[in-house]
């Protein structure tokens, strides 16, 4: 019994390293999404995994840390390293520990059509007994961040272009 159940885990890990294009013509299950107050979201003409591949180049190539890299989620960590009175004002200082800007980007769909959702949290004291976190609102500039990840996923997408 347990040659068998090797033998079938081994059949599948092998089928699942052949080539990625029969999994982009059929996703696995996808993860239903809403999208909360103050998230902001981007419909995308691109699969999921051509999302996420462009979310995480984009922030290994700005130095953004990847927090987490799953198949319909990423989390990347800014940290804030100057001053910043308007936060302090807003949320307290972050004066036992850094603080960072913490991006969520959710994304499920289609082959050609995916939701992408992101959320935003200012974490202060980030990694201490004392860290606090606060949910931020989206801004015209989080939202440019979003339309950018739209466009860099659909330049390496062959479905046609959507509007949002």
């Amino acid at each position: 019994m347990r040659h068998l159940l090797l033998a079938s885990l081994c059949a599948l890990s092998l089928a699942a390293c052949q080539s990625g294009s029969s999994q982009r013509a059929s996703l696995p299950d996808q993860p239903q999404l809403s999208v909360p107050a103050g998230a902001q979201s981007v419909n995308i003409a691109a699969d999921p995994p051509t999302v996420r591949n462009a979310l995480v180049s984009s922030a290994q190539q700005r130095g953004t840390v990847v927090l987490q890299d799953q198949p319909n989620m990423v989390v990347l960590e800014r940290p804030m390293t100057s001053p910043n009175p308007a936060l302090d004002s807003e949320f307290g200082p972050s004066d036992n520990g850094q603080r960072v800007i913490r991006i969520r980007v959710r994304f499920t769909g289609t082959p050609c059509q995916t939701l992408a959702v992101q959320d935003l949290a200012v974490i202060n004291n980030v990694r201490t007994a004392l860290e606090q976190s606060f949910v931020l609102p989206g801004d015209p500039n989080t939202m440019q961040s979003l339309q950018g990840l739209k466009s860099r996923a659909e330049q390496n997408s062959s479905c046609p272009a959507v509007s949002s």
